[in-house]
This record gives C-alpha cells, sequence and structure tokens, in this order.
C-alpha cells in the first residue's frame, strides 16, 4: 500500500472550494457524472455514477473532510483526507493525502487525482471566478 500526497493553490473562496468537495450539484459540474454527496460526517457517499464510494469520516466546513474511499475492484477500502486552508485574497490551499492505495492502483489513482479530481475542481472554480 501507498500513499499520496498532493496540494493546490485555487483562486477561489475557501466556501466555493469546500461546496465542490461536499455538494453533490457542483460534483455532478465539474465531474461531469452522477454524484451523491453530503458533507455532513457519518453520510455515504458515490461519485462518478457509484464507481468510487465511501463514507465522510469527519467534516469540519470550510476545513477538514475525512473519508472512507473504496471502488468495487479494490479489497479493501482507503482513507481520503481534504484539507482547506484560506490563504485570504479568494485564494485556497487544498491539501490531499490519500492513504492505502493498492500498490498495482497507484499510478492511475496518482494521475487521476490531478486530471479528473483536484485539477477538475481547480478548473472548475477558476474559470467561474473569471
Amino acid at each position: 500500500m501507498k500513499n499520496i500526497s498532493k496540494e493546490y493553490t485555487i483562486k477561489a473562496p475557501v466556501e466555493e472550494v469546500w461546496k465542490a468537495l461536499t455538494r453533490a450539484e457542483y460534483i455532478e459540474e465539474w465531474s461531469g457524472a452522477a454524484a451523491i454527496m453530503d458533507g455532513r460526517p457519518l453520510t455515504r457517499f458515490t461519485l462518478w455514477n457509484g464507481d468510487i464510494y465511501g463514507m465522510n469520516i469527519k467534516s469540519m466546513q470550510n476545513q477538514l473532510l475525512i473519508q472512507e474511499w473504496a471502488e468495487a475492484s479494490w479489497l479493501m477500502s482507503t482513507r481520503v483526507t481534504f484539507t482547506l486552508k484560506d490563504l485570504g485574497n479568494k485564494e485556497t490551499s487544498l491539501t490531499l493525502l490519500h492513504e492505502g492505495v493498492p500498490d498495482e492502483k497507484y499510478n492511475s489513482i496518482n494521475k487521476g487525482w490531478d486530471m479528473y479530481y483536484l485539477g477538475a475542481i481547480k478548473d472548475f472554480l477558476e474559470s467561474k471566478s473569471r
């Protein structure tokens, strides 16, 4: 098992970044796929039409979201932690820690965070603020 760590600076207020992580309508807009999501702790979610699913473990609005993540082909779930920090001037630092990534999936998941998740959120929010 491996861990993935990433940090993005997004030119958008922390409240908007939080919505992009926790509101289904935002997620569907930036991902282009059906999502069920609620930012509250101990709620279940699905992303990409159910391909990714899990539960919110801990949630502190505009600050921290810890989730259990799984995919049907994985033998066990993984843990994803998003940490947000308001940088002022309508900029947000978004840090990701994805723990317990299966070795054979590491490369594709690592690229996927940039191409389809964090990169998509950044593009979506920054294009909205123009």
